[in-house]
């Protein structure tokens, strides 16, 4: 099982960027499908994108496609997620997720992703 821990959460006005990250321990991320998902008080957590075992292909949700940078170092084994120009709807606990699928980058079904990250608080000023 590879163990996540998110990083680089807070607070940042509209407009304004974050860089979050997720260390991986107890595999490597090379064989992994990663993600990004989040979820926003009284709603059900949803994806925000994902990437596939080499780092290669990307897949983003449409709220945040052209904003969001997802990236991965295999050798750091790391993911990251830059957000630009935020805006308040982007509100959220935000959740590194990884299955070891080649194809569940694939997939924005939170249920179908094996292992989380315990979750980072990002919050957005209007």
């Amino acid at each position: 099982q590879v163990q996540l821990v998110e990083s680089g959460g807070g607070l940042v006005q509209a407009g304004g960027s974050l860089r979050l990250s997720c260390a991986a321990s107890g595999r490597t991320i090379n064989t992994y499908s990663m993600g990004w998902f989040r979820q926003a008080p009284g709603k059900e957590r949803e994806f925000v994108c994902a990437i596939s075992p080499s780092g290669s292909i990307d897949n983003y949700s449409d709220s945040v496609k052209g904003r969001f940078a997802i990236s991965k170092d295999n050798v750091k084994n790391t993911m990251y997620l830059q957000m630009n120009s935020l805006k308040a709807e982007d509100t959220a606990v935000y959740y590194c997720a990884a299955d070891s699928s080649m194809l569940a980058y694939r997939s924005n079904q939170w249920r179908s992703w094996g292992q989380w990250g315990q979750g980072t608080q990002v919050t957005v000023s209007s």
